[in-house]
């Protein structure tokens, strides 16, 4: 009787266990429809018939003062608690000339992600290295050698 109980606890602390290995697909951006996506040719579509054959952008270019519109949609996996990952991707970039008329479009995908590998817990600064007590005691004295004047402190 009580290797059952024992045998129970333990089968239900496996299923407890892996459901919390469980992945989580998402999906965000635009929902891509193939044909659409294809249907916008260089050369015959304006800003307006793009705008009423896929919708709004996801974004637009800062540079270009809005002439390419992106469209980009992202498919992600992720086992419990680590980082997402991208499983598919698609970006639609899509390019007008000065008149609105569409003059190129260009498809990417999963090949054009980068990884960013982020520098630590703190962003490190150029200038003079400050120890744990020249931070901590380093408002006390008025004139500290680790510090240079400034506009709004000219005695440094």
């Amino acid at each position: 009787m009580a290797a059952s109980i024992k045998r129970g606890a333990i089968a239900a602390l496996a299923v407890v266990a892996l459901g919390g290995c469980a992945e989580v697909r998402d999906h965000k951006g635009y929902v891509v429809d193939t044909t659409l996506i294809n249907s916008v040719q260089p050369g015959v579509d304006t800003k307006d018939s793009v705008m009423k054959t896929l919708g709004r952008p996801t974004f637009d270019s800062q540079f270009d003062q809005g002439n390419t519109w992106y469209y980009l949609s992202r498919t992600t996996r992720q086992l419990a608690f680590s980082t997402p990952h991208p499983t598919e991707q698609t970006l639609l970039a899509v390019r007008f000339a000065r008149n609105g008329d569409v003059a190129s479009v260009q498809k990417t995908g999963v090949e054009t992600i980068r990884d960013v590998q982020v520098y630590g817990k703190k962003t490190p600064v150029l200038g003079a290295h400050r120890t744990f007590f020249s931070e901590l005691f380093g408002n006390i004295s008025a004139g500290s050698s680790d510090r240079a004047s400034t506009a709004d402190n000219p005695g440094g």
